[in-house]
């Protein structure tokens, strides 16, 4: 399984392909499939395979078959092996994940392992083994949640150097936006504020593909403010050969394309990006 190298860009895209808030914007009435979201969006962040395990292989090769060659799956490691397993004794497993997602391997973007709140430095190893068994040519991404990796300590420098000897990169999960006003600001916040942890955010890339999960606020404002420093770091990333994946999140993810589309006009006026292609569930009703 083996990717070709590819030229620096940006890959932005939301947590799924499938929901039906999204008909009559980013999806016609009826629609809502992977390949009208690929017409969009580079990238998706695949949650599904965190709660439901691997594919059936008739399933990934129909996503093969709707996605075009551009196009990056970044799926999750399934929960069973990072929470329940806790990456312990999991190698027939993951090698299972991984054959599963065979027919997609020129679509792969960063596989991404998130780790439980409670998996701390002394796991470390566990990561470590993984990552050493983890094949070269499929990317991966980290996410940690453990307090310990965001005090600037010993073992926030134990992960990211061990991220950096396999070229890994380390997931930015950016929350200040949703955690920006109390919960009773807003219907639905509460919830989005419950599920998300409040985490300092730590901008570093430790390997090619850095990877921003930003987490917005129903308030466009508070939004466009949290990202105003996002432009300029992403900007970098790409002048230094860097690819870097924008992965935007709402709390309740309705206005997730919407958000998506307005942060990215932001960045392709700094970063020279082609504009996104026009909404299919927008384009449609113009006809009307």
């Amino acid at each position: 399984m083996t990717l070709a190298a590819e030229p620096p860009r940006l890959y932005l895209g939301l947590p799924m392909w499938a929901n039906p808030d999204w008909r009559g914007t980013l999806y016609p009435p009826h629609g809502g499939g992977l390949e009208e979201y690929a017409r969009v969006f580079g990238t998706v962040e695949g949650n599904t395979t965190f709660y439901s395990g691997a594919p059936r292989t008739e399933t990934a090769t129909a996503w093969a078959r709707q996605a075009p060659p551009g196009f990056r799956f970044c799926f999750k490691l399934p929960a069973a092996l990072t929470h329940e397993r806790r990456l312990a004794g999991i190698e027939g497993e993951f090698d299972a994940f991984l054959e599963a997602l065979s027919p997609l391997h020129d679509r792969l973007g960063p596989l991404m392992v998130q780790l439980p709140r409670d998996f701390g430095p002394q796991e470390l190893p566990r990561l470590d083994a993984l990552l050493a068994r983890w094949p070269p040519e499929v990317p991966c991404a980290v996410e940690v949640r453990h307090p310990e990796f965001f005090h600037k300590g010993a073992a926030e420098i134990a992960l990211n150097r061990l991220l950096i000897s396999h070229g890994v990169d380390r997931v930015m999960l950016d929350v200040r936006p949703l955690f920006s006003t109390p919960p009773e600001a807003h219907p639905g916040l509460a919830k989005a504020q419950r599920e998300k942890p409040r985490r300092p955010l730590h901008v570093l890339s430790t390997a090619d593909r850095p990877l921003v999960r930003f987490i917005g606020h129903f308030d466009p404002v508070i939004n466009e403010c949290y990202f105003d420093a996002w432009i300029p770091r992403l900007a970098l990333w790409i002048k230094q050969g860097k690819t870097p994946y924008l992965m935007v999140h709402t709390p309740d993810n309705r206005q997730a394309p919407e958000l998506a589309r307005s942060l990215h006009a932001r960045l392709a006026e700094a970063c020279s990006l082609p504009s996104l292609v026009d909404f299919p569930g927008e384009a449609q009703q113009a006809l009307f």
